[in-house]
């Protein structure tokens, strides 16, 4: 299913037409999808992202947490514990993620020997 939440305005901001060009404007960088599988894998606080074993700089977090947000694939939401500090969560579009992650998984897995995944295939 394709849903296409890109304004005529967006789409002239592009480089390319070309939807694999579109995909790494967005999440294509170092520390982009770590921050999307640290979600997938059910964290969604700052500072389990900023824990993450890559250990991301926090203005490098900072950033691609509001970039993800700018591009609808997060959402900052009120944490479950009542803290004053926000969580953030996948919205459906960062949810759809999950088998570009899974696929990546796998390649690393079966191609770079010493790698070991906490991420469970669907």
């Amino acid at each position: 299913m394709k849903k296409s939440s890109t304004s005529a305005k967006e789409a002239q901001k592009r480089r390319s037409p070309c939807p694999v060009a579109c995909c790494l404007d967005i999440i294509g960088d170092r520390w982009t999808l770590l921050v999307v599988r640290d979600l997938l894998l059910g964290r969604s606080r700052f500072k389990e992202f900023s824990a993450s074993p890559e250990g991301i700089p926090t203005n490098i977090l900072s950033n691609r947490l509001l970039r993800l947000r700018k591009a609808g694939i997060i959402e900052m939401v009120a944490a479950a514990d009542g803290s004053r500090h926000p969580a953030y969560q996948l919205t459906g579009k960062g949810r759809s993620l999950r088998p570009l992650v899974t696929a990546m998984k796998e390649w690393g897995l079966a191609w770079e020997k010493g790698t070991r995944a906490a991420m469970k295939a669907r």
